[in-house]
């Protein structure tokens, strides 16, 4: 007899006779797998019958389409189709619309090339004009849509041989520093000038044919040869290698190139409109075709625009080709402004110097040019300390808050101005003892003598130009007024 222990489990004890027989196995599903494999082949058929439906109607409806075009656009307008549907779908996506987009436009979007040369614009700044800001003399805002949307290249690209580049070179024996004149000009400054009934720019011709035609990838018709002076275009070698040149030159742009000795090769080159100042560019608007047409004037500021080789600037032979930037953009610009051979302080800076050194202050307030007479910029550098000043930088310091000093001194001065040029002749402590406007100087230098009724500004016998007498005399009625009124 068998036990089986509480809470244990356990099969009992076979007992005394034979034992009972094991059950047969289940059988294999077979009938629910061949089911499954049916199910499955009928699908995957159905599917199949259904894709080739659907590739017969969507050929049928290319094939559709095709009719239509071929009866709307005829042959060649269906070839022209399919030459750009590239994925044969019978329609033109964005991408493959874009060749024709390019030549219509004639816009192309490339990837830069190192041996190219890139030129950016940023238009004008409206806000930075003087009086006109709507529009010259308020007439529409139409006469500024050019320079509002002058935002693209006239030329994005064009080709220059490194020959072209010839006229950059140095003349034989040419200093280092010491300035030479590319394209000379024609005026003195504030002396003469050209008519304002000038559209077309005179053909190029002689040795610096390639300037305009740099210019040209800004603007169609530019005029190297400018209606007031100075004009042209003037450069100084900054560096010598044994196989290169380093030249900044001075075109109203300024920019530099790295050339070759025999101008077989150019490692560099950059042209910009230099912004250092809130104000960079003059504008005139001609209202009719005539010399007494009537004309408006105003100055604003272009922060960028700019031409220059993409390629990644290699180390030259003598070092850093900017080493000299500062003092060669100086020296051209004296050359192109003999005034500025005086130098001209910042305001602030000029009335406290004045102070240490008891002089009278000469200031020429928005922008102004002296001709290169010995005797007038002797007597700037022995008598005055000089400033040049724009109305947008006095009206800064006016706004100032932070600095009543300063206030009171911009606000001496811009109460005597006058658009568009003023120069003054002020004490220490920035009153103004003598001023007179541009517009009326020039009437003045444009007299004849004896059509001047006042003594004030005679001519001397001593100066070759009436321009050159009136400044002298000037500034000699300043001294005059200011020098009693100087603390000892």
């Amino acid at each position: 007899m068998s036990r089986a222990w509480l809470g244990q489990r356990g099969q009992p004890s076979p007992g005394p006779g034979p034992s009972p027989a094991a059950p047969p196995p289940e059988p294999p599903p077979r009938r629910g797998t061949r089911a499954l494999a049916l199910l499955g082949a009928l699908l995957g058929a159905a599917t199949a019958a259904a894709v080739r439906v659907c590739a017969r109607h969507a050929e049928a409806q290319a094939a559709a389409r095709q009719e239509s075009m071929l009866k709307t656009f005829g042959t060649d307008g269906l070839f022209l189709f399919s030459s750009l549907d590239t994925d044969g779908d019978m329609y033109i996506g964005p991408q493959e619309f874009q060749p024709i987009a390019e030549k219509l436009t004639g816009r192309r979007s490339c990837p830069l090339d190192p041996s190219e040369e890139t030129l950016t614009i940023e238009p004008l700044f409206p806000e930075t004009m003087t009086k006109s800001k709507d529009g010259f003399l308020k007439v529409s805002r139409l006469t500024l849509s050019g320079l509002r949307n002058w935002m693209t290249a006239a030329s994005p690209r064009a080709v220059f041989a490194a020959r072209h580049f010839q006229p950059f070179l140095p003349l034989p024996g040419q200093e280092l520093g010491k300035p030479w004149w590319i394209i000379p000009s024609e005026l003195s400054v504030f002396t003469r000038y050209l008519s304002n009934n000038r559209f077309y720019p005179p053909p190029p011709k002689g040795k610096g044919v390639i300037i305009p035609r740099i210019l040209s990838m800004f603007h169609p018709r530019p005029f190297v040869k400018t209606r007031f002076a100075p004009q042209g275009a003037v450069a100084t070698l900054t560096a010598v290698s044994d196989f290169y040149y380093t030249v900044v030159f001075r075109i109203h742009f300024t920019g530099h190139v790295i050339l070759s000795k025999d101008a077989t090769h150019i490692r560099d080159f950059r042209l910009f409109v230099p912004n250092r100042r809130s104000l960079n560019v003059d504008m005139e608007c001609l209202y009719g075709a005539s010399e007494s047409s009537n004309m408006d004037v105003d100055i604003g500021c272009i922060p960028q625009m700019e031409l220059e080789a993409t390629a990644p600037q290699s180390t030259c032979p003598w070092g850093s080709p900017c080493s000299f930037w500062e003092e060669a953009t100086w020296r051209l610009e004296v050359a192109m402004y003999p005034f500025k051979k005086v130098s001209y302080l910042p305001f602030t800076e000029a009335f406290h110097q004045a102070k240490a050194e008891n002089k009278l202050v000469h200031l020429i307030l928005l922008w102004g040019a002296l001709d290169d007479h010995s005797l007038i910029l002797i007597l700037l550098k022995e008598s005055f300390i000089s400033i040049w000043s724009l109305v947008k930088e006095l009206e800064k310091l006016q706004s100032n808050q932070e600095n009543a000093a300063q206030q009171k001194l911009a606000g001496l001065h811009l109460e005597k101005y006058s658009f568009p040029v003023e120069m003054m002749i002020c004490l220490p402590n920035g009153t103004v003892v003598h001023h007179i406007n541009a517009n009326y100087f020039l009437d003045i230098t444009s007299m004849k003598p004896k059509e001047i009724e006042s003594n004030l500004f005679s001519f001397s016998p001593t100066f070759e130009d009436p321009f050159t007498a009136t400044y002298m005399q000037f500034l000699k009625e300043g001294l005059w007024r200011g020098l009693p009124l100087l603390q000892p």
